[in-house]
């Protein structure tokens, strides 16, 4: 070891019994192999000279880089080269997490051990959530869902697609609570300064969509023509407004054209409601469709019931 680091102090790196590399001239090494060798917290300081030790790739040979030391602390990028910035603190964030668990565990599972051994054996909840993935936006945190209360799904801006549009995730989560679940009650969440909502109220009637989000908000095109018909009135803000409200009757509408869905609201075992959480005031509106028979001239046989707003 004494001798590894004496050649380390004269910028020799070990690589083989043949061969030795000059650790200011390693081009050989492919880009970012340098971050996967790197062991953090391995490092030995001499002489004013910060070294850093791997773990073997194979029988005695170890990979070291020596780095000039700086007033401030270098961090290393995935490419391999040093920075000054500061690293994310992944460990502080999971020590949080993990207080955050424990404390959970402390509080509620130990306290109610035999509900939380129930749900262990089988969950019987009342209600399928359509959500969006805002941060902002946890039905569980707004609504106070329990464990075992709500099956969710989540997506860029709640939406559910027609039946068209083919197989995604919501579907298949949706089809699981109906089927195999038989949950009796859908709730579609909107919220307010949706992200998605703007992206889907901004894009140009184009097939050429060339992001993801851009591919998936599509979804909400029928949400999007009738709120910039009825809303062409207002500015651009209070549209997106509009929309964010009008996709979720829309992704309503949706649901009752898939027919395992659409017999269990015609026998009145399931109801789909529309919910819309406004995070800037904290009020809730929910809504409820009632869902009828046309009278065969065209008539819309979706209707809208049971509106309410919290505050």
């Amino acid at each position: 070891m004494t001798m590894m680091l004496r050649r380390i102090r004269n910028g020799v790196l070990p690589v083989s019994p043949s061969k030795t590399i000059s650790a200011e001239k390693s081009p050989s090494y492919p880009s970012g192999l340098i971050s996967k060798l790197i062991r953090p917290g391995s490092a030995a300081v001499s002489e004013g000279h910060h070294v850093q030790e791997t773990d073997p790739i194979s029988p005695g040979f170890r990979f070291a880089r020596k780095s000039a030391m700086s007033s401030s602390a270098a961090s290393l990028e995935p490419s391999g080269r040093f920075a000054t910035e500061p690293a994310v603190d992944n460990e502080s964030l999971f020590d949080d997490l993990k207080r955050r668990f424990l404390r959970f565990k402390r509080n509620n599972y130990l306290k109610e051990s035999e509900r939380y051994q129930a749900l262990a054996r089988t969950q019987n909840p009342k209600f399928m959530v359509v959500a969006c993935v805002d941060s902002r936006v946890c039905p569980s945190n707004i609504l106070g869902f329990q464990p075992g209360e709500a099956f969710m799904v989540r997506n860029m801006a709640n939406l559910v697609p027609p039946p068209e549009q083919g197989p995604s995730e919501t579907l298949a989560a949706l089809e699981y609570a109906i089927k195999t679940l038989g949950i009796e009650n859908i709730l579609v969440v909107g919220h307010s300064c949706c992200a998605g909502i703007k992206t889907l109220m901004s894009m140009e009637d184009s097939p050429n969509l060339s992001s993801f989000v851009e591919k998936w908000v599509v979804t909400g095109k029928s949400a999007r023509l009738s709120s910039k018909s009825s809303a062409s009135h207002l500015p651009f803000n209070r549209q997106c407004k509009y929309c964010e409200k009008e996709s979720v009757s829309h992704s309503m509408r949706n649901l009752t054209m898939y027919p395992w869905i659409a017999e269990r609201v015609e026998d009145e075992r399931l109801a789909i409601h529309g919910g819309y959480y406004d995070f800037v005031s904290c009020t809730f509106e929910k809504w409820t469709l009632a869902v009828g028979r046309g009278d065969g001239a065209g008539a819309d046989p979706i209707l809208i019931k049971d509106r309410q707003f919290w505050s």
